[in-house]
C-alpha cells in the first residue's frame, strides 16, 4: 500500500489493529491449512502481484486447498473491513471530542446553521411538525453474508474496542479471543446451502431492532432534543424519523410473498416489539420502587395501582410498581388478543385497543413523576419507552404493499369479466379511466365472495383484505402505502383505487372517496420518468382523485426508481432524468397546491442510486425535499449502516440533518446547467443504448460474468429475473449490477460518460471549463462524479479482460470488450479532467486507504474465480466447482462492500 495513504500519527491505531487481527488469523490458519496455502497467503501479505501468485500456485493446489485459499482471502478482506470501520468510528469520535466544529452531517451543525439564518422558533416548529423521514428496509438480495457471520463480525469489533480501551485485559487474553472467533468463522459455512425463504427475510429484517434500533432510535431522539433545546429552548422534537419495511409485503416479481407472509410479518414484528416493551417495563419496575410514604402520586397512577394484579405485601406502598404491573398485564392481554401468545385466564384486565391507550398510561406515570418532585426519574428509560411507543405503536414498522401494475390490471380485468362489464384489458386509456371512475363513484362492489376467481386474482385480493384486517388489529399506521411498480398511466393508479374499494380500504360516501391507504406510483424507466409529470397532471385534474387526496391530508407520494432507469438508460441519463422529473414534479405539485413526498428507491451500488445518503439528499432539486422523504435501505447497506447502535444512530441523524438543511437553509451552490446536462445525457444515452442493443452483447454479458452462478446463489427469496436471463429488460437490476461488479468492469456506473464528454468538448472546447465549474458548484454534478470516482477506482481492466476468455465466441467477445475498454479509458480521462485530478480518490484518502488494504485479497479472489469458471464451463454439472465459485462471489462482494 502506498505510504502516502497512511498518516503515521492518526493511523497508528489502525496499523496496530490490522497487525493484531492478521496475526490472530495467521495463527488460526497455521493449524487449519496446508503449508502450500500459507505460502500463497504470505506472498500476498508481502505484496507480490496477486495474478502471478495465484496463477503460479494453482497447478499444485487441489480443490480442498483452493477452497481454503478462497476462504482465507475472504477472511482477510473481512477483518480488514472491520479494522477500517472501527478506525473510522474512532477518528470520528476523536474529531467530535477535540473540535469546536461539528461534523457536516450532524444535527448540531445544521441546527446552528438554522440559528445563524435567523429562522424563528415558529418556523422551525412548523417545519418539524411537517417533517416525515423514513428509512425503509427492503429484502432486495444484495447481502451475501449470513447472519451468523455478521454476528462474528460484531464480536471482532467488540474485541478491537476492548483492546483500544485504556483498561483492557492482557493482550494475550484478547489474542486468544480473536483466534477463537477466527476459528469459528473458519469452521462456519459462509454460503447458504438452502434457498432463503420470505420468513427468513422477515426474521432478518426484524433482527435489526433488538440489534440496534431499539437502542439507537430513542437515543437519537434524546440527543437531538438536547441539542435542539440548547438553541431553541421552547421547541419540542416531534416524531420526525421512522423505520419502515417492505419485507412480507413486496410482491413484485416474488411469487412467495402473499397474504400469509404479510400477516406473518406483523406477527413476527409484534412479538419482537412486545418482548422489548415487557423488558423495558421490567426495568422500570426495578427503577421505581418509590414509597407513598415519601412521595405524592397523581390520582391517575393511584387508580392503576388499585386495579393492579400485583398484591404483594412488599409492593403495597409502592404505587408506581403496582401501576407498572397493571400496565404489563394489560399489555400481555393485548398480546394475547393479537395471537402473539397462548390464552391465559390470569389476564383479567382489558387489553389495549390501540397503542395510544398504552402510551397514555405511560404518560400518566411520567406526569406524576414530573409533578411530584421526581422529574429526573421521568427521563431516561421511561422517556425512551414513551418515545418508542409513539414511534413503533403495536406494529414496530409500517410495511408497504408493492406489486407490478400489470398484475393489478389482470385482477380488475377479471372483476369486470365476472360482473359482465367491459373487457377492461382491451380498452383504450381514456375508456379505462372512464369505466374506473364510474365504478369508483359508487359503494356498490364488483367483488363477490360467491364467485370463484382465479388463484392469481384471489392472491392479490386476499393481500388487500388482510391489509385491512392488519390495520384494524395493529393500528392505522401499520400499512400506509400501496406502491405500483412500472406505473405508466393514470389508469394504473385508478386500478389500485378500485382494488382498495373492493377490499374495504377505500369507501365512497356521496360519490366522495375516503381512503385508508396512500397510492404511490413508481416511475422506474427513462420513459416513465419523462412521462411522470404528464401522468400526475392528468390525475390531479380529476375531481375524484382530488377528493381522494383530500382524505389523505392532500399529500401525494411518488416513488422514483434508480435501478431500472440505470439499466434502461445508463448512469448519466438515469441520474439526469431523475433530477429533471423531480424538478418538474415540484413545480406541478405547487401549481395544484398538493404536498409532495418523494420516495427514493436506491440500492447500495452507484449503478442503483447508491452513495452517501447525506450527499444524495443535498443534491436533490430545490423544493423537492420540503421535510418529506423516504429512502430504501437494503442488503449489505443495512448491515453497514444499522447493525451497530452507534452506526445506526449516526446514519439516522445524517438523514434528519440533511432533510432539515435541504428544507430550511438556502442552497449554498448552483443548480446544474440544464443545457449542458441535456446534451451530455442525450449523448451518453445514445452510446449506452448502442452498447446494450449491440448484437452479441447479451451473450457477452452472460458468458463473461458469473450471472448464472449468482442466480443460483441463495441470498434471497426472489428469482433473479422476471422471465428469463436472456433479455436485459427481464433481468432484475440487482444481478445486473452484481455481475458487472464481480468481473470488475463496474459498467453500470460509467458507460457512455466518456464518449458524451468527448463529444461535448469536441463541439466546443470551452465546454470542459463549463463542466469543471459544474463539478465545483453544482451538488448534483458533484455527487454524480464523486460516486463515479469511487466505483471506477474499484474497477480493474486487467482482471476484466481475463473474463473475456470465458466466452465461446472469442472474436465477438474481444470486439465487445475493446468497446468497453476504450469507453472506460475515455470515461476515466473525462472524469479526472473535469475533477482536475491525476488519480482516483485523491480527495478521499480514507476510501483510497481502505481499498488499497483489501485489493491484494480481492484481486486474488477474482483470479481464483476466473480459473473456477473456466473449469465449470467444461463441467457444468460439477456442484463442487459451483460451490467454490459461490465462495469467490461471496468474498469479492465482501471485499467491494457495495455490491448491489
Amino acid at each position: 500500500m502506498p505510504a502516502s495513504l497512511l498518516d503515521e500519527q492518526k493511523d497508528a491505531p489502525l496499523s496496530a489493529d490490522i497487525s493484531f487481527l492478521i496475526q490472530a488469523l495467521l495463527n488460526m490458519l497455521a493449524h487449519e491449512t496446508t503449508v502450500a496455502v500459507q505460502t500463497v497467503l504470505g506472498e500476498l501479505i508481502d505484496g507480490k502481484e496477486p495474478q502471478i501468485t495465484i496463477q503460479q500456485a494453482l497447478p499444485s493446489l487441489d480443490l480442498r486447498q483452493q477452497q481454503d485459499l478462497i476462504r482465507a482471502c475472504s477472511l482477510f478482506a473481512q477483518v480488514l473491513n472491520i479494522a477500517e470501520d472501527v478506525h473510522h468510528e474512532r477518528r470520528r469520535q476523536t474529531y467530535e471530542q477535540n473540535s469546536e466544529h461539528f461534523g457536516r452531517t450532524s444535527f448540531n451543525h445544521v441546527i446552528r446553521q438554522i440559528q445563524q439564518q435567523k429562522i424563528s422558533t415558529t418556523e422551525l416548529e412548523t417545519t418539524l411538525q411537517q417533517t416525515s423521514i423514513s428509512a425503509v428496509l427492503t429484502a432486495h438480495p444484495t447481502e451475501v453474508q449470513r447472519q451468523c457471520i455478521l454476528c462474528f463480525h460484531r464480536h471482532i469489533r467488540s474485541i478491537l474496542n476492548e483492546r483500544n480501551h485504556p483498561q483492557h485485559p492482557h493482550s494475550k487474553e484478547l489474542q486468544q479471543q480473536a483466534e477463537a472467533i477466527m476459528l469459528a468463522l473458519w469452521q462456519t459455512d459462509e454460503t447458504r446451502h438452502f434457498q432463503i425463504s420470505v420468513s427468513d427475510e422477515i426474521y432478518n429484517s426484524i433482527n435489526y431492532f433488538p440489534l440496534s434500533f431499539f437502542k439507537a432510535v430513542p437515543a437519537l431522539y434524546r440527543k437531538l432534543q438536547c441539542q435542539l433545546t440548547s438553541i431553541y429552548p421552547d421547541v419540542s422534537l416531534p416524531n420526525v424519523i421512522t423505520i419502515g419495511g417492505w419485507v412480507g409485503g413486496d410482491r413484485d416479481g416474488n411469487p412467495y410473498v402473499n397474504a400469509d407472509t404479510l400477516q406473518e410479518a406483523f406477527s413476527f414484528q409484534a412479538k419482537a416489539l412486545f418482548q422489548h416493551y415487557h423488558q423495558c417495563l421490567d426495568e422500570l419496575h426495578q427503577l421505581l420502587p418509590l414509597s407513598s410514604r415519601r412521595v405524592q402520586v397523581n390520582s391517575s397512577v393511584l387508580h392503576m395501582a388499585e386495579l393492579s394484579p400485583d398484591t404483594a405485601t412488599a409492593h403495597k406502598e409502592e404505587p408506581y410498581r403496582r401501576a407498572i404491573a397493571y400496565i404489563q398485564t394489560r399489555l400481555s392481554a393485548t398480546g394475547q388478543q393479537l395471537g402473539l401468545q397462548p390464552y391465559n385466564q390470569h389476564y383479567c384486565l382489558p387489553f389495549y385497543r390501540q397503542s395510544e391507550e398504552f402510551l397514555q398510561e405511560l404518560n400518566h406515570l411520567a406526569r406524576s413523576l414530573q409533578e411530584n418532585g421526581s422529574a429526573l426519574l421521568s427521563e431516561g428509560k421511561l422517556a425512551d419507552l414513551i418515545r418508542s411507543v409513539s414511534l413503533f405503536g403495536f406494529h414496530l414498522m409500517s410495511v408497504d404493499l408493492r406489486q407490478h401494475a400489470a398484475k393489478h390490471t389482470e385482477v380488475v380485468t377479471e372483476l369486470f369479466a365476472h360482473a359482465d362489464l367491459e373487457d377492461f384489458k382491451t380498452l383504450s386509456e381514456a375508456a379505462k379511466q372512464r369505466v374506473l371512475l364510474r365504478e369508483l363513484s359508487t359503494q356498490r362492489p364488483l367483488y363477490s365472495p360467491y364467485i370463484q376467481y382465479s388463484n392469481d386474482a384471489m392472491r392479490e385480493l386476499t393481500v388487500f383484505q388482510t391489509a385491512a384486517r392488519i390495520k384494524n388489529d395493529y393500528g392505522e399506521t401499520a400499512i400506509n402505502q400501496c406502491i405500483i411498480s412500472n406505473a405508466e398511466s393514470v389508469s394504473d393508479i385508478l386500478v389500485v383505487a378500485l382494488l382498495l374499494k373492493e377490499t374495504g380500504l377505500l369507501s365512497i360516501n356521496n360519490e366522495k372517496p375516503s381512503s385508508r391507504i396512500n397510492i404511490v406510483p413508481l416511475f422506474e424507466t427513462i420513459d416513465a420518468l419523462q412521462k411522470s409529470v404528464d401522468i400526475m397532471d392528468k390525475l390531479f385534474s380529476l375531481p375524484w382523485y382530488r377528493a381522494f387526496l383530500h382524505s389523505r391530508n392532500n399529500l401525494q407520494e411518488i416513488m422514483l426508481g434508480y435501478s431500472d432507469s440505470n439499466k434502461d438508460g445508463g448512469y448519466v441519463t438515469s441520474q439526469w432524468s431523475l433530477y429533471l422529473a423531480e424538478s418538474q414534479l415540484v413545480k406541478l405539485f405547487a401549481h395544484h397546491h398538493i404536498r409532495l413526498r418523494l420516495f427514493h428507491g436506491r440500492g447500495g451500488s452507484v449503478g442503483r442510486g447508491g452513495g452517501p445518503s447525506f450527499d444524495a439528499i443535498m443534491a436533490q432539486p430545490a423544493g423537492s425535499v420540503a421535510g418529506q422523504i423516504r429512502i430504501t435501505e437494503q442488503g449489505e447497506v443495512i448491515t453497514a449502516k444499522y447493525a451497530d447502535p452507534t452506526n445506526a444512530e449516526r446514519n439516522l441523524e445524517a438523514l434528519v440533518a440533511a432533510t432539515l438543511e435541504a428544507t430550511l437553509l438556502p442552497p449554498q451552490n448552483s443548480e446544474p446547467d440544464n443545457q449542458i446536462m441535456d446534451t451530455l445525457s442525450a449523448s451518453a444515452f445514445r452510446h449506452y443504448r448502442k452498447l446494450i442493443t449491440c448484437p452479441g452483447f447479451i451473450e457477452y454479458f452472460l458468458q463473461t460474468s458469473p450471472i448464472q452462478e449468482i442466480a443460483s446463489l441463495n441470498i434471497g427469496s426472489r428469482p433473479a429475473s422476471r422471465k428469463t436471463l436472456a433479455r436485459i429488460q427481464d433481468l432484475r437490476a440487482i444481478p445486473w449490477v452484481f455481475s458487472w461488479t464481480q468481473n470488475r468492469l463496474m459498467l453500470p456506473a460509467w458507460y457512455g460518460f466518456g464518449s458524451a464528454v468527448t463529444e461535448l468538448i469536441n463541439q466546443d472546447s470551452a465546454n470542459l471549463q463549463r463542466l469543471q465549474q459544474q463539478a465545483q458548484h453544482s451538488p448534483f454534478f458533484q455527487t454524480m462524479l464523486s460516486n463515479m470516482d469511487q466505483v471506477m477506482a474499484k474497477a480493474d481492466l486487467t482482471i476484466a479482460r481475463a473474463y473475456v476468455n470465458l466466452a465461446s465466441n472469442q472474436e465477438a467477445a474481444h470486439t465487445i470488450y475493446s468497446m468497453l475498454a476504450d469507453e472506460f479509458e475515455r470515461s476515466k480521462q473525462a472524469l479526472l479532467s473535469i475533477l482536475q485530478r491525476q488519480r482516483y480518490l485523491s480527495d478521499n484518502r480514507t476510501l483510497a486507504r481502505s481499498l488499497a488494504l483489501r485489493i491484494p485479497y480481492l484481486n486474488a479472489l477474482n483470479w481464483l474465480q476466473i480459473h473456477l469458471l473456466q473449469q465449470l464451463r467444461h463441467q457444468p454439472d460439477n456442484s463442487e466447482l459451483l460451490q467454490l465459485i459461490h465462495l469467490t462471489i461471496n468474498g469479492i462482494a465482501q471485499g467491494l462492500r457495495n455490491t448491489g
